[in-house]
């Protein structure tokens, strides 16, 4: 059973079409990384998916049930753009709130566990409008964790933290669905943190899903390259560009060789035409080149 199931969703706003046909597939256990541009149709659909606006179309079924079933609504956890608290009240007295809004049985209890799942209890009587904006962040996901949800859906959650934060919400996550029974659906524009945690992953595009992959997929199709630095950088990029198809020079410098050849072909090759080499090392694209790939492709 999966945790998502999509098929042909749709949904438009007047004449425009913000989410065309979209298939989608989430499995059990899995943190899925939901990527797309500003506009894409990530949020809308997150936003269908939660039942907070109606879809034109199409089907979505959660844990083999449709979406708008009772049981399953209250098995979610959603943290959608911002959380809902008041600034002058505590973490606690927010998260306390919540819980009353939940109709939840042990609230003091369900609160704690929350706020420790986040690394939060030392801060819960802190004022919610003195958090760092991070500290919000983390906030809201663990009044989406109230409840005990199997489905969490997280809009953006990694906005805001510092390095540090970045690390505890992996290891949050992975936390979460480390029993296989949780599923976390999470969208952000910060590929290289997503990379470090999502077990798969869905692109979408004009409002359409244009791929799915797990991480050992994603893997797999990034395209190993040689990266090289030269006293002569200018001559060398000429010279490799007359022998290799692709060969660009990237931000930090490097020239980079994306044929399948060797760092020793390519060194042997520059010092015979004399240029020496300085720097060389073989690497591999991450998400976020793999992405901007594909959407230059699409283009």
């Amino acid at each position: 059973m999966n945790a998502i199931e999509i098929k042909d969703l749709s949904k438009n706003f007047g004449p425009k079409q913000a989410v065309c046909g979209l298939n989608m597939t989430v499995p059990m256990g899995a943190i899925y990384g939901f990527i797309g541009e500003n506009g894409s149709g990530k949020s809308t659909t997150e936003k269908m998916i939660c039942g907070l606006i109606p879809k034109s179309g199409g089907t979505i079924r959660l844990y083999g049930k449709d979406h708008t079933d009772e049981a399953v609504r209250a098995g979610m956890g959603v943290l959608i753009e911002a959380p809902g608290c008041f600034p002058g009240l505590t973490v606690w007295d927010n998260m306390m709130l919540q819980a009353a809004n939940l109709a939840i049985a042990n609230a003091e209890a369900e609160v704690i566990r929350a706020l420790k799942t986040v690394r939060m209890e030392g801060a819960a009587g802190n004022k919610y409008k003195n958090c760092s904006l991070g500290m919000k962040q983390r906030v809201g996901i663990a009044m989406a964790l109230l409840g005990d949800p199997k489905l969490l859906v997280l809009d953006e959650p990694l906005n805001g933290l510092d390095a540090d934060g970045m690390r505890i919400m992996r290891e949050v996550f992975t936390d979460i669905v480390s029993d296989g029974k949780r599923s976390i659906l999470v969208s952000s524009h910060l590929l290289g943190e997503l990379q470090k945690v999502a077990t798969h992953y869905g692109i979408i595009r004009h409002g359409k899903m244009i791929r799915q992959m797990t991480a050992q997929e994603l893997e797999e199709s990034c395209r190993t390259y040689i990266a090289l630095k030269s006293d002569t950088m200018s001559k060398a990029k000429a010279l490799l560009g007359c022998r290799y198809n692709r060969v660009e020079e990237d931000e930090a410098g490097y020239l980079r060789v994306y044929d399948p050849v060797t760092p020793e072909d390519v060194v042997t090759y520059l010092y015979e035409s004399g240029i020496p080499v300085t720097e060389i090392m073989t690497d591999k694209i991450g998400l976020e080149e793999y992405y901007i790939d594909l959407m230059k492709e699409g283009e």
